[in-house]
């Protein structure tokens, strides 16, 4: 059977740390290290996980030590990420937070997991990501946070 290549965004790497959303991040991350799901990460991780405090930055060491497949940004994902901006589903502001988006809808992603409830898991949103993707000859890309994903067995439960 094939591995869901599952996209993570900074915010999940981060809440490796955050008491409301550890034990999700973890369990994913767990889940990666035990090949249930195959990371994905893009450029754009990186560059936002070079502000981050070092705790976070090593918990970015320890997931790229897994291999996880990179996506770069390209003009394909540019132009998605535009049509987003062409219809406000985000402000310019939030750029970023689309071309996570569009990034992982151009390169076919399993799941794209997200803590950012405001801009990427949101109904609202997912929907209107979803109608673009379709107008523009994609697949509907779907969005969900890390508890929905992970596998990880709570008693079983340690920070990775």
């Amino acid at each position: 059977m094939k591995k869901q290549r599952i996209y993570v965004d900074t915010s999940v790497i981060g809440g490796c740390f955050d008491e409301e959303f550890l034990l999700w991040s973890n369990g994913l991350i767990k889940d990666f290290h035990l090949g249930n799901y195959l990371p994905v990460i893009s450029e754009i991780v990186s560059a936002e996980i070079e502000g981050a405090p070092e705790y976070v930055k090593n918990q970015y060491k320890l997931l790229m030590s897994l291999k996880p497949e990179i996506l770069e940004v390209n003009e394909e994902s540019l132009s998605l990420a535009e049509a987003y901006q062409k219809e406000k589903i985000l402000t310019p502001k939030y750029y970023d937070d689309g071309l996570h988006i569009a990034l992982s809808t151009v390169a076919d992603i399993d799941v794209l997991v997200s803590w950012n409830f405001k801009h990427i898991v949101r109904f609202d949103k997912i929907r209107l990501y979803n109608s673009v993707n379709i107008a523009f000859g994609y697949k509907q890309l779907q969005i969900f946070s890390p508890r929905e994903v992970t596998n990880y067995e709570e008693k079983e439960y340690k920070i990775c």
